[in-house]
């Protein structure tokens, strides 16, 4: 594909009437992309939310009526479907997205910058008699992103990550010893319901040598840390705790990963007492979605450990 090179005269100064134009970018959401690949009679396949976002030397277009700086949303869909029936082999959506961000700051000399994210959606494989199907598959929940910035030099940066990740756990959870007042009712606990949906993501200082290795192994990390061994589990003192031990073992699983932000929502199983008719006994509970509690952490390698020296 051939690149565009702007030829029009230099854009006047960014401000009018008193008033500057500091920063602006503009982009496609939500282009919704099918991709399957057929080897003979097994297919695989994805299906993926991209967002474009492109910095570029269009002030002109806000300072005036001149659009010849503009590259079209309407463009920038169909380069998805182009780029994507470019594609021969399957590839993750940190490849892609990188692919994309490339291609937009190298094809357009106006483009300083691509920010790529994509979500996919968790279309996996049915098993049938305990055999993998051929070419069908399920939907299931929990989404894999991946947000991809690219530079003017080709340089680029990903961030990657899990959501809507629901997670639960019907014992091994207390919590107590917290600030009491006058307005404090919650009574202190060893035993209790610990249910969240996880919103994970996590920077890489270089690429992995595979992306969908290094995902699987980061979610492997966050579901291994919060349930413990099949046999009894593992104790969680407070949210904050596990949250910390998850992203910990991010880091010590992915060496190419820098650094983990999580969101865990603490959904309650509220006990059900109702007096004289039923009395909880770790068995009724009242699930609950709001109000529920929001703990948040971003957790960093640190500076004196073996992976962030290399």
């Amino acid at each position: 594909m051939a690149s565009y090179r702007h030829a029009a005269a230099a854009a006047s100064a960014a401000s009018e009437g008193g008033a500057a134009l500091t920063s602006h970018q503009h982009g496609k959401s939500r282009v919704r992309l099918g991709r399957v690949w057929r080897r003979g009679g097994v297919h695989a396949m994805v299906e993926w939310s991209v967002d474009i976002a492109l910095t570029s030397k269009a002030d002109a277009s806000f300072l005036s009526a001149d659009c010849s700086t503009v590259v079209a949303t309407d463009t920038m869909k169909n380069t998805v479907y182009v780029l994507a029936k470019q594609c021969s082999s399957e590839l993750p959506p940190e490849l892609f997205a990188i692919k994309l961000g490339r291609h937009f700051v190298s094809f357009y000399d106006v483009v300083t910058a691509a920010s790529i994210r994509i979500v996919e959606q968790p279309w996996q494989r049915v098993a049938v008699a305990g055999r993998p199907h051929d070419h069908g598959f399920s939907l299931g929940r929990e989404r894999r992103v991946a947000d991809v910035r690219v530079d003017a030099a080709g340089q680029h940066t990903v961030r990657a990550g899990v959501e809507d990740y629901s997670v639960l756990k019907t014992t091994q959870s207390g919590f107590e010893g917290f600030i009491r007042d006058e307005n404090t009712l919650l009574p202190d606990t060893r035993e209790r319901i610990l249910a969240t949906t996880v919103q994970a993501t996590w920077s890489y200082t270089r690429d992995p040598p595979c992306f969908n290795t290094a995902f699987s192994a980061a979610k492997a990390a966050l579901s291994d840390t919060f349930f413990g061994p099949p046999q009894g589990g593992v104790y969680s003192p407070s949210v904050q705790r596990t949250l910390f031990l998850m992203a910990n073992q991010v880091l010590a699983r992915v060496p190419e990963a820098d650094d983990v932000h999580l969101k865990l929502p603490n959904l309650h199983f509220i006990p059900v007492n109702l007096p004289g008719i039923v009395k909880c006994e770790d068995d009724v509970y009242l699930p609950t979605s709001e109000p529920h509690g929001s703990i948040e952490a971003c957790v960093s390698r640190s500076i004196s450990s073996p992976a962030a020296r290399l």
